[in-house]
């Protein structure tokens, strides 16, 4: 969830951060002088300008003959930091992503609660099951009494109601104004909208999660659909958001069409209705890539749905969990200890073991689970991207560029 990753207001920050393989990604660093003022004291000192760098933030082979890590050398470099008392309780596995060999590890099958590392699983279950290229539809459709229509949720949180040509929170989302223009070419007229989300099932909040958790920005009821992941503010990442996130959807269609939102209310799609209007979400693959990198909650628990339908499940937060289970109990991924109330880790009652971790992550960079391998690109890079953006930035900075992680706070 952005730079919050999921977090919660608590004294003790646990930091968990899975860190799968290596790429080279180039930076440009650009130093600015007074030109002028130092020309003038005889100090300018101008080097040929450098050849351009070619930046390519892609995960690449590693070399054949690239050094081999190893146990003693991996266990006398993160010594020191295990050693520190601020650690407290810690399980971790460290292991070679190319032959799967673990060459550290510390209480891995040890549940812990996972943060929004447990997004891991659910891109993994997503990439098992779903098609990279699947949309979500959001339609309306008459209603069943004249001047009547329904906003119908499919399950997308990234609809936007800013203003044609502009982008809300989520690149490349569907515009409410997309859809008032399609029902206006309908002909009939607007003065009551219903808003259906029949779509999902059960509690609009996880165990585990807290009211106030809206409010913080960390999360909104799970509706299947609303307005930039129910973000008041479309643009910040860290805005409140909204506890109605189905009913202001519908009041932002009702404000582009000029009816009044308190004609605004809950309802049901007649069976067979005729419909007058549809966008689509951006595919799968891009909601996926801004899930991991910004850590986002909402977008993890509308895909958990996703692959729940696909599944056959019940679209709610207990059929999302049980389908990412099992699905990667399918691929054959140790799941022993899981627990799991959510698809994005938000909820203090998840437990996950590092060994799951470990071998989701192992499978991704491998040879053998290909439908993973597009994780990889989703993980931010450190010092770069995403939510690991102010990582490595300060003191060592060996890590910048290099690393990929996915992280998660509680």
């Amino acid at each position: 969830m952005g730079s919050l990753e999921g977090g919660r207001r608590r004294n003790t920050r646990i930091l968990i951060a899975a860190i799968v393989s290596v790429l080279l990604v180039a930076a440009l660093l650009v130093v600015a002088v007074d030109r002028l003022a130092a020309d003038e004291r005889g100090e300018l000192s101008v080097a040929p300008p450098p050849m351009p760098v070619a930046a390519a933030p892609a995960v690449v082979p590693v070399a054949p003959n690239a050094p081999i890590p190893s146990a003693p050398g991996i266990a006398a470099t993160i010594g020191p930091a295990l050693a520190n008392p601020d650690l407290g309780e810690f399980s971790g596995v460290i292991a070679d992503a190319i032959t799967g060999q673990v060459l550290w590890s510390g209480a891995p099958e040890r549940p812990m609660v996972p943060a929004s590392t447990t997004k891991v699983l659910t891109t993994a279950a997503a990439l098992s099951v779903l098609s990279p290229d699947s949309r979500l539809t959001t339609k309306v459709v008459q209603g069943s009494r004249p001047g009547e229509v329904v906003l119908v949720g499919g399950g997308d949180p990234t609809l936007t109601a800013k203003p044609r040509g502009e982008e809300g929170y989520y690149p490349g989302g569907a515009h409410v104004v997309d859809l008032a223009d399609q029902i206006r070419a309908a002909g009939a007229p607007v003065d009551r909208i219903l808003v259906d989300t029949g779509l999902y099932a059960g509690p609009t909040m996880a165990q585990g999660w807290l009211p106030q958790d809206v409010d913080a920005g960390y999360i909104t009821p799970i509706e299947p659909v609303m307005l930039d992941g129910g973000r008041l503010n479309p643009l910040v990442d860290e805005s409140p958001r909204t506890h109605a996130p189905a009913l202001d959807a519908g009041r932002a269609l009702a404000a582009t069409l000029g009816v009044d939102p308190n004609a605004v209310d809950f309802g049901t799609a007649p069976p067979s209705a005729r419909q007058v209007a549809a966008v689509q979400s951006a595919p799968l693959r891009d909601r996926l890539r801004q899930m991991m990198g910004h850590s986002d909650n909402v977008l993890a628990e509308t895909i958990g749905r996703e692959i729940a339908m696909k599944m056959g499940a019940e679209p709610s937060f207990a059929g999302a969990a049980a389908s990412v289970s099992q699905t990667l109990f399918s691929e054959g991924f140790d799941l022993a200890g899981l627990v799991l109330h959510d698809a994005s880790g938000l909820s203090v009652d998840d437990r996950i073991a590092a060994r799951t971790l470990d071998q989701v992550l192992v499978g991704a960079a491998g040879g053998d689970k290909p439908k993973l391998r597009p994780m990889l690109d989703y993980l931010p890079v450190a010092g770069a991207t995403g939510s690991l953006t102010d990582r490595f930035i300060a003191g060592e900075r060996v890590g910048a560029g290099w690393v990929r992680a996915k992280t998660g706070t509680l």
